[in-house]
């Protein structure tokens, strides 16, 4: 993962186990990617689902560091705050509610965005996982996904306005993920899970 480029971030349970059981969970597992990933990436938009989740992030601009041996492997620094975090998340999961073993996949996927085209459309991805769910109608009434932060703009560490900017202003923010709304969803859904293999 490169300075200075976007990436869409996701992972799901090991064997689409639980990751968030109840509603404390997903302010816990923020509280926890903020501490191993503020200085590491900036996080433009997110969506937690039961089983799995979504991030788009830019990655911060800052000195590169030597890789870091790990178990015969090579991490980057940001390799290794990810995976910092994804084991403190499932020690304290597994913790509380008496599991145990693997609660993440081994490895998380990402993926480059590497046009403004394709950024836009994960951006609208990602808020509409829970509507292809089934689990709302509309993105914004979502608790557990940037959508509805980014409209108001209350949340002090989601990069919002970067968001913003890349569609030109919130009318137009909004616009672009209601025009998926007046088309076919589920089909939308298909072409990225088939694309990313997830």
């Amino acid at each position: 993962m490169e300075q200075d480029k976007y990436y869409h971030i996701y992972n799901r349970g090991n064997n689409s186990d639980t990751l968030f059981y109840e509603d404390e969970n997903y302010d816990y597992f923020f509280k926890k990617y903020r501490f191993y990933l503020d200085t590491h990436v900036d996080t433009l938009c997110f969506c937690l689902m039961k089983t799995h989740f979504h991030l788009l992030v830019k990655v911060k601009d800052t000195p590169v560091n030597a890789p870091i041996a790990e178990k015969k492997a090579l991490l980057t620094p940001l390799e290794k705050a990810f995976k910092d975090f994804f084991i403190s998340y499932a020690k304290s999961i597994n913790k509380k509610y008496g599991r145990t073993g693997s609660l993440f996949q081994t490895k998380f996927k990402r993926k480059e965005i590497t046009d403004d085209f394709y950024l836009k459309n994960v951006i609208k991805y990602i808020h509409f996982n829970p509507v292809v769910a089934g689990l709302c109608f509309k993105p914004e009434t979502y608790a557990h996904s940037s959508y509805p932060f980014i409209l108001k703009k209350d949340n002090t560490w989601l990069a919002s306005d970067t968001v913003i900017e890349i569609f030109g202003d919130i009318d137009k923010f909004k616009s672009f993920h209601h025009q998926l709304a007046e088309t076919e969803a589920a089909d939308f859904a298909a072409d990225f899970r088939s694309f990313e293999n997830f």
